[in-house]
């Protein structure tokens, strides 16, 4: 008993250590930049060896993978959540969309390393585990999104035409989201081009696509606003609040 709770220690104490090097790497990230981003920096930040942050990551490109699937994991949980809301699919699909509005104010270093990440001149530097790591979160997330049209599907709220298969719509939305948040990430000046609610346009963008496919019910029939807004407060409170959307 006694070696198994030291070993149960001590992996407690590796786990906390790396969680630190993320949590500094994902500052870092967002004060320096990826060339500003050193592990000398990490590990003087750290207050541990550049040894020790060798250990838990062999560079700064395993280290930003390290970021990603961390987060990445982060936002399938959420998706999770998010998912198990209590409504019908679409409902369940705005709640979603509040995550993802979630996860993008309190993870910005996501789309950052992501994006970073997935540069050919970086990937190829990423041992496969790594990547396979970030890659399955990614997965994750879609199959819960998958499995809410699903849900749709099999309710009558949505019919699909022939051309169009479950994954084409799920691909529709999710790039819609995810270039829109990079956009809104990345243009602090869409304000003075006519877009004063970049958040609010996207999601009424998205909720034109689904009307358009007819999912029901229709935004003329269901205030989704109302229903973000009861998400936010039952579901997701804690990060809401950090958020500053309560």
């Amino acid at each position: 008993m006694t070696t198994t709770g030291t070993t149960t220690r001590k992996q407690r104490e590796i786990e906390a250590r790396e969680q630190l090097i993320l949590d500094i790497a994902a500052r870092m990230l967002l004060e320096r930049g990826y060339l500003g981003m050193t592990m000398d920096l990490v590990a003087d930040a750290t207050e541990y060896s550049k040894g020790t942050i060798y250990n838990h990551f062999s560079s700064k490109e395993e280290l930003l993978a390290g970021l990603v699937a961390h987060t990445g994991m982060m936002r399938q949980e959420m998706f999770r959540r998010a998912a198990a809301f209590s409504g019908r699919p679409r409902e369940r699909m705005t709640a979603i969309g509040a995550a993802i509005d979630l996860f993008v104010a309190l993870h910005p270093e996501h789309f950052r390393a992501e994006q970073i990440v997935m540069a050919d001149s970086i990937r190829h530097k990423v041992s496969p585990e790594r990547q396979h790591a970030f890659v399955a979160a990614e997965q994750g997330c879609m199959e819960i999104v998958g499995g809410i049209v699903t849900d749709a599907l099999r309710a009558g709220d949505l019919t699909l035409p022939d051309e169009v298969a479950p994954p084409a719509l799920i691909f529709g939305l999710w790039t819609m989201s995810y270039g829109g948040h990079s956009i809104i990430e990345g243009k602090p000046t869409l304000a003075e081009m006519g877009i004063p609610d970049p958040h609010g346009a996207l999601r009424r963008n998205q909720q034109a696509v689904m009307d358009g496919f007819g999912w029901a019910p229709l935004t003329h029939e269901w205030d989704y606003e109302n229903t973000r807004a009861w998400v936010l407060q039952e579901v997701f409170p804690d990060e809401a609040r950090d958020a500053g959307f309560i």
